[in-house]
């Protein structure tokens, strides 16, 4: 039994907020000065950035299962809905493609994957899981998933290495891209948005749709925040207990960092939706809706946005170098300096994304 909870305010500010987070995390004042957490981890390990990607396939996997269900309460026909799911999905992989083109349009040299490519294949794959699918055979789906990525990764070797290894473009999910990737990789000889990494991705969406089709339940709220946040601190310790012969890696997608993430990403909606929804403290949460309101197109309008505040030169350099090496001259610590051009750039996306809020355009990539 489920029923249709209200609009979950506390989804939509998360949502914002991980876009945003995201902004920032991709667009450093100073490549040169971030802040650790603000670096994605060389390699196993887990910092902040690490956790936004997975963070917002979850938030898809949640706002699937809360979507579809109140169409198939409505009783719109599948075949219109699979339709609906298959334009979407080629939509966000296009504009995926597009940002990668950009600014030269060399299609000799274009990549092929990327962050909104990876979106749209999670959010094709299960939102026809959801269709099709219960919720018991969804964890069963992933947890034969995210087994047999171990195996294969653990007990596989590599073919051109001869043996099993889990380093940077030595692996077996490297080996994949190099034989059957097409075009250019993010690495050169590997990619972390790869093929056989997508797999455990796809889980990391599953994983929001169990936790989206506990939020429809008639569980009481305080019922829905204490299973959210049981479920989610289990997940993230077997996550980590897992990492100890599975490391926890985000450019190999590893299984123990679904769980860590997952696990991670249920408390935090455990928590803001007991903040926010249950206890009614919205104050804060307006501009994560703002920007949660058109998140994708938000993404979009940061890259388009760099080309002149991270490109375009003035002098030698570009205006977020000329900005950075300014307040450095002005004696602030340089890492700041770069977070104080990202914030602001935040702030230039954020112009848009006000406008097309309050004219209630809402642009569904």
């Amino acid at each position: 039994m489920i029923q249709q909870p209200s609009r979950l305010i506390s989804l939509d500010a998360m949502r914002g907020f991980t876009i945003a987070a995201m902004i920032v995390a991709n667009f450093p004042g100073s490549e040169e000065f971030v802040y650790f957490t603000l670096r994605h981890t060389i390699w196993n390990g887990l910092s902040f950035t690490d956790l936004i990607a997975p963070t917002f396939l979850f938030i898809v996997g949640v706002s699937i299962a809360l979507a579809y269900a109140r169409k198939l309460d409505e009783g719109s026909p599948e075949g219109e809905l699979y339709r609906k799911i298959v334009i979407r999905s080629l939509k966000i992989f296009a504009v995926g493609m597009f940002l990668n083109l950009m600014p030269d349009f060399d299609f000799s040299n274009v990549r092929w994957t990327g962050t909104l490519h990876r979106i749209a294949i999670v959010f094709l794959v299960c939102a026809f899981l959801f269709l099709n699918t219960t919720w018991k055979q969804q964890i069963w789906i992933g947890t034969i998933t995210l087994v047999a990525y171990w195996l294969a990764m653990t007990q596989i070797p590599t073919p051109d290495v001869g043996q099993v290894v889990l380093e940077r473009g030595q692996n077996l999910a490297a080996w994949i891209d190099r034989k059957y990737l097409p075009g250019r990789m993010w690495q050169g000889t590997w990619d972390p948005e790869g093929i056989l990494s997508t797999f455990p991705s796809i889980v990391t969406g599953i994983t929001g749709m169990l936790a989206g089709r506990w939020m429809l339940s008639t569980a009481s709220p305080t019922e829905k925040v204490s299973y959210l946040m049981t479920v989610g601190l289990f997940t993230a310790a077997a996550g980590y207990f897992w990492g100890l012969t599975f490391p926890v890696n985000e450019n190999l997608w590893t299984s123990s960092f679904v769980l860590v993430t997952s696990g991670f990403a249920a408390m935090l909606l455990g928590a803001v939706y007991f903040l926010v929804d249950v206890l009614g403290r919205k104050g804060g949460t307006k501009v994560g809706v703002i920007f949660g309101a058109n998140a994708i197109t938000v993404y979009v309008l940061a890259d388009i946005f760099a080309l002149f505040f991270y490109r375009l030169k003035f002098g030698y350099l570009p205006l977020n170098e000329h900005v950075v090496n300014s307040l450095i001259n002005a004696d602030m610590p340089p890492e700041l300096a770069s977070l104080t051009y990202a914030l602001f750039f935040i702030g230039i996306n954020f112009i848009p994304a006000y406008v097309l809020y309050k004219r209630k355009i809402f642009i569904k990539l």
